[in-house]
């Protein structure tokens, strides 16, 4: 469809890296801050004494999610990242909300 990049979706951005590559934390930290209208919660998880896994939470206009999402991912010292994008009418169906339509 013609407005698919404006249609709001969810994205997960997951991605490994080597935090001792030079200022790449930093560089990401600073990516989420400049995209906070998009950013909505992130989980860093220390895999090793050198490798850490991000999952960053994004919500926004698909083009702005799938444009910031692969920029992450793209990111010199990134190892391996992949990029989830699920329309966020998806959200209010059953089994996004653990089962029954009323179930909270």
């Amino acid at each position: 469809e013609a407005d698919e990049p404006r249609r709001v979706c969810v994205g997960a951005a997951v991605y490994v890296y080597d935090h001792e590559t030079r200022e790449l934390a930093k560089r990401l930290l600073n990516e989420h801050h400049g995209h906070s209208d998009l950013s909505i919660a992130s989980l860093h998880v220390h895999l090793d004494e050198s490798t850490c896994l991000e999952v960053s939470l994004l919500r926004g206009p698909k083009g702005e999610v799938e444009h910031f999402g692969r920029h992450l991912i793209a990111e010199r010292g990134v190892r391996y990242g992949e990029l989830v994008i699920v329309p966020a009418s998806a959200s209010k169906t059953p089994a996004a909300s653990g089962g029954s339509p009323t179930a909270r």
